[in-house]
Parts: structure tokens; C-alpha cells; sequence
């Protein structure tokens, strides 16, 4: 009797869950807060201007323009991304005082800036000003700014949110390449940059005059207080032992695109295999972070926060064995769906444990602990594939550090299961 007693409960679960009954869908979702996730989605599509995708589409012409070899640009471009990590470490945490509004102007104005004087400048200084700022406001803060407000202001639907928002980098990824190889038919780079300024101008002008904001968790005074007294979750142990899992998928990927032409021949793929596999990398995390916006809602954050990496590390590890275009496809489509969900989980498991309160300060030295393991990534790859190890030797080694990540994330994450979220 007790066994069906339980049968009974766990399929009322299951029709709980494909009737979402418990919680609003995504169209209840965006019909009663269209105007927050509206601004949080136009943050990060933003921030795309500042990502090394973006830029990389126009690497040749800003290289005749600064007038900068191969080797000088390559160094420039990892010394303002290193200087971007130590900046959103800053400025990142001023989120959790300054009102989002405030804030938000600040830093589109900033990025307005730097792709005026990288486009208009005759100055190599003024030049790569520019760039810095576009690097800083645009993969630094504007990402910051949508999953902080999209993680702080939502409870019941946290997860889903932060699945929507977080689909503003795949639409640009998926969108923007080819539409500017397009519009390069007709106009120079500069033209094209400065149509997209001009359309992100109205849509921000939109955004800051018709939205109803909201305000900052607390004050400068109150958040001062609070580090004083070492009330910081970056003084406690599980911060750190939770970093880890949450940066080992994008160190993972940095390795596998910077040295992607090593590791299809290692693997004993083919280039074109890898293109068409990268492009339903960004498609697959459409599904991912939906999905996994969902499941955070329904199932609770800490249960999702387990199992998340398992499609990557499933492909890392059949790559690592067999290779050949069938391990190209499965760390690709692996990667994208795990990509989608590592914003709504993360995220959410930060203010889980934490409160809202602090998110602000957590994420932005998440992000700067980003930007320096991503950038030392490389180095550490290239030393090995100089000194003769296989790639798939290398997979098996990411595999191994993601399974390391994800033993030290256990105990926060289990704390994340066994607690109330904090108030703010």
C-alpha cells in the first residue's frame, strides 16, 4: 500500500509537470513581465557587440585601421580582455546599489562611446579605447546587467527567465554573421556598426522611458556595512568550491575553439563537419535553456544543478574514445544544450544560497574569474599539443577537470537543497 501510495504521488508529479499547473508558462511569463524580460533580453543581445565573435567579423578591417600586425592586434586584444576581468570586478558589484535603471544608461552610453571613437578616431590610443570599451560594457557588463536583473527580480520563475534572457547571445550568434556579411555587399564596416548603434539607440531609448523599473536591493551604505563586517559570500569556502563546475564548460570550449583546426585533424574529422556542428551548437541551446529554465522551476535548482554538464561530458568522453565526425557532433550538440542551461542554474543557485542581495558582487567576480581562466586556457592547450599529446588525450583531461568541479560543487550544491532562499 505504501509503495502505491508513493507510485501515485511520483505520477501526479509527472502530470503536474507536462500540465505546468504549478507555475506560469513561458506566454504567461512574457505577457506579465514583458517589460523587464523585454529590457534583460535587449542587455544581453547588446552585449554581443563586446564579444570576440562579433569583433572577429571584422578583425581584418580594425587591424588596417589601427594599422596593427597579426601578432601586435592578437596581444592588444588579450591584454583588454585581461583588463576587462579586473574591471567587472569593480564595477559589477556597483549593481547591487545603483539603481538597474541608472546603471544600465551608464553603461550603454559607455558602449555608445567606445564604438564612436574605434570607428571615428584617427588615434591608435583613442582607437583601442574604444575597443576596450566595447569589450568591457559589451561581454563584461551588458551580460551582467540581463542575468543579474533576470535572476534578482524573479522567484516563482526564476529559472524560466533567465532561460528567455539568456537566449538574447544565441540570436546573436545565430543572426548577426550573416546578416552583416550581407550588408557588407553594400557598406564598409564603420557604416554597419553605426546602423546597429543607431537601431540599439531607439531600442534602449524605448526600454528606459516605457519600462517600469526596478530599484536596488539595498544601498552603497548598507552594502559597505555588510562587507565590513564580512557579511560577503566571497569569504566563504563554498563560493569558491561551487567556481569550479560553473567555469569548467566555457574553459572547456575556449580550448576547443581556439585550437579547432588540431582538433578535427586529430580526431580524424573534417572542417566542414565542424562548421555545420557549431552552428547546431548555438541552435541546441535554444532547447537547453527553455528546457532547463523549466526544469529549475519545477524541480528546484539543486537537483538540476547535478546533472547539467552530463550531455558535455558524455560527448567529451565518447570524442576521447572513438574521435572521427561522430565525436565532432556530440561534444558540439553536448556543449549547446548544456551552454542553454548553465545560466538559469547557475544563476538561480547563487541567489538560492545566497539571496538576491548579493548577486550583483557574486556574478561579477564569477565573470572576472571567467575572463582569466579563459585567457590563460590557451596557453595551457597549445604547451600540450606542443609537447605531442593527442587531442582526445586532451578531452579525456577536460572531462577529468569538469568530474573535479563537479565533486568540490557537491556541498554548496547540496546546501542549495537542504535551504530556504535568503531574504534580502
Amino acid at each position: 500500500m505504501a509503495m502505491q501510495g508513493e507510485q501515485r504521488h511520483y505520477f501526479q508529479q509527472i502530470i503536474n509537470f507536462m500540465s505546468s499547473s504549478t507555475s506560469s508558462s513561458y506566454a504567461d511569463l512574457i505577457r506579465s513581465h514583458y517589460g523587464l524580460i523585454g529590457v534583460a533580453l535587449l542587455a544581453m543581445f547588446t552585449g554581443n557587440l563586446g564579444q570576440s565573435f562579433f569583433i572577429g567579423l571584422f578583425q581584418a578591417d580594425i587591424m588596417a585601421h589601427l594599422g596593427l600586425s597579426l601578432t601586435q592586434f592578437g596581444s592588444l586584444y588579450a591584454g583588454i580582455t585581461m583588463l576587462s576581468g579586473f574591471l567587472v570586478l569593480h564595477f559589477g558589484a556597483k549593481l547591487d546599489w545603483i539603481p538597474p535603471k541608472q546603471y544600465a544608461s551608464m553603461v550603454f552610453l559607455a558602449l555608445a562611446s567606445g564604438l564612436l571613437l574605434l570607428t571615428l578616431s584617427p588615434w591608435l590610443i583613442a582607437s583601442l579605447l574604444g575597443l576596450a570599451l566595447l569589450r568591457f560594457c559589451g561581454q563584461g557588463l551588458m551580460t551582467h546587467l540581463a542575468s543579474t536583473l533576470a535572476a534578482r527580480e524573479f522567484q516563482a520563475n526564476r529559472g524560466r527567465a533567465l532561460g528567455l534572457v539568456s537566449l538574447g547571445m544565441p540570436m546573436g550568434e545565430i543572426l548577426l554573421p550573416p546578416l552583416i556579411a550581407l550588408a557588407m555587399i553594400w557598406m564598409n564596416w564603420r557604416q554597419i556598426w553605426w546602423i546597429l548603434l543607431g537601431l540599439l539607440i531607439i531600442c534602449w531609448l524605448i526600454a528606459l522611458f516605457r519600462v517600469d523599473w526596478p530599484d536596488a536591493p539595498q544601498n552603497k551604505q548598507q552594502a559597505k556595512q555588510k562587507q565590513q563586517t564580512g557579511q560577503s559570500p566571497t569569504r566563504e569556502l563554498r563560493f569558491w568550491l561551487l567556481m569550479p563546475v560553473l567555469m569548467a564548460l566555457p574553459i572547456a570550449l575556449t580550448g576547443i575553439f581556439i585550437f579547432q583546426a588540431q582538433m578535427t585533424a586529430d580526431l580524424g574529422a573534417n572542417i566542414t563537419t565542424y562548421a555545420i556542428a557549431l552552428m547546431a551548437m548555438g541552435l541546441s541551446r535554444f532547447p537547453g535553456a527553455l528546457l532547463g529554465g523549466r526544469w529549475v522551476d519545477e524541480f528546484g535548482v539543486a537537483m538540476l544543478a547535478r546533472v547539467y554538464l552530463l550531455p558535455f561530458a558524455a560527448g567529451l568522453l565518447i570524442a576521447a574514445i572513438i574521435g572521427g565526425n561522430i565525436g565532432i557532433w556530440l561534444i558540439m550538440l553536448g556543449a549547446g544544450l548544456s551552454l542553454g542551461m548553465q545560466s538559469p542554474i547557475g544563476d538561480s543557485l547563487l541567489v538560492k544560497i545566497w539571496g538576491r542581495e548579493f548577486l550583483g558582487r557574486l556574478r561579477s567576480v564569477k565573470s572576472a574569474l571567467m575572463v582569466f581562466s579563459t585567457g590563460v586556457t590557451p596557453a595551457i592547450v597549445g604547451l600540450a599539443l606542443d609537447g605531442g599529446i593527442h587531442f582526445q588525450a586532451i578531452l579525456a583531461g577536460m572531462l577529468i577537470f569538469l568530474l573535479i568541479g563537479w565533486c568540490l560543487a557537491l556541498a554548496p550544491i547540496q546546501t542549495a537543497s537542504q535551504s530556504t532562499e535568503p531574504s534580502s
